[in-house]
């Protein structure tokens, strides 16, 4: 009953929603399918894998939440909303995870005896994401909305993408969960963007007037414009390569 208590205050502490536990106990999906898990784990611990599988197959179908009766999941995690999330059977959870719908802590089909992942403790899950293997996602971290981990994380990071990257947060801890993540993605597409305004303003070349950067529409253009102003860009070039080589002679 100490678990149960436990993922009661976790869901009043973690969803803004949640008025009393009164209300958690009778209409949470997330709750109710930690709850009769806890019972299916102790049937399946207890040599009694029919009813414990029996018990889950239950709860699969009440709430949509797949927990494999032999995971091990310790006091005060809470699984919001939960639609669609998978735990695997060889799965270990620590305290004060926070996991979203969506989420699959599962194999990659070449592993066996431990399969799946260990999640430690003060760990958040976005919507979405595949946590894979049995790798270790450590202490204080976070895993982004639709990410794909298939490598181990090491605690106080945050892991975006696909496959997951580790973004280091400074070394510092991770005292709260809230949902800002960085876009390594969108970093390096500025980045390369910076550059190449950098090259054409050192060659004195115009930027395509069809440019993301540019605030112009390319609605309504012709089929190919842009292939039209590519061809004037590199002829630009030329010129300016020739020009450069006079200078020189």
């Amino acid at each position: 009953m100490g678990k149960i208590k436990m993922d009661l205050q976790a869901a009043l502490e973690k969803d803004p929603a949640a008025r009393n536990k009164f209300e958690i106990f009778f209409t949470y999906g997330g709750f109710k399918a930690l709850y009769r898990h806890r019972f299916a784990h102790w049937f399946y611990n207890h040599k009694m894998k029919y009813f414990a599988k029996l018990i889950a197959s239950g709860t699969r179908r009440k709430t949509g939440i797949d927990i494999h009766p032999a995971a091990k999941i310790a006091g005060g995690v809470f699984i919001d909303h939960g639609v669609g999330v998978v735990i695997g059977e060889t799965v270990e959870i620590g305290a004060n995870v926070l996991i979203y719908q969506g989420v699959t802590l599962g194999g990659t089909g070449k592993d066996t005896g431990k399969r799946h992942p260990t999640i430690e403790d003060n760990v958040m899950i976005s919507a979405g994401a595949k946590v894979l293997g049995p790798i270790v996602v450590g202490h204080d971290s976070k895993i982004g909305a639709g990410s794909v981990v298939l490598k181990d994380v090491p605690p106080h990071s945050t892991v975006v993408g696909v496959p997951g990257r580790v973004v280091k947060l400074n070394d510092m801890r991770v005292d709260d969960i809230d949902q800002k993540l960085p876009d390594p993605i969108l970093e390096e597409f500025a980045r390369l963007n910076r550059r190449i305004e950098k090259l054409e303003e050192t060659l004195k070349i115009k930027s395509c007037k069809y440019s993301i950067t540019q605030e112009n529409s390319v609605d309504g253009i012709e089929d190919n414009a842009i292939e039209r102003e590519i061809v004037e860009l590199e002829n630009s070039i030329d010129n300016n390569k020739e020009n450069l080589n006079k200078k020189e002679q």
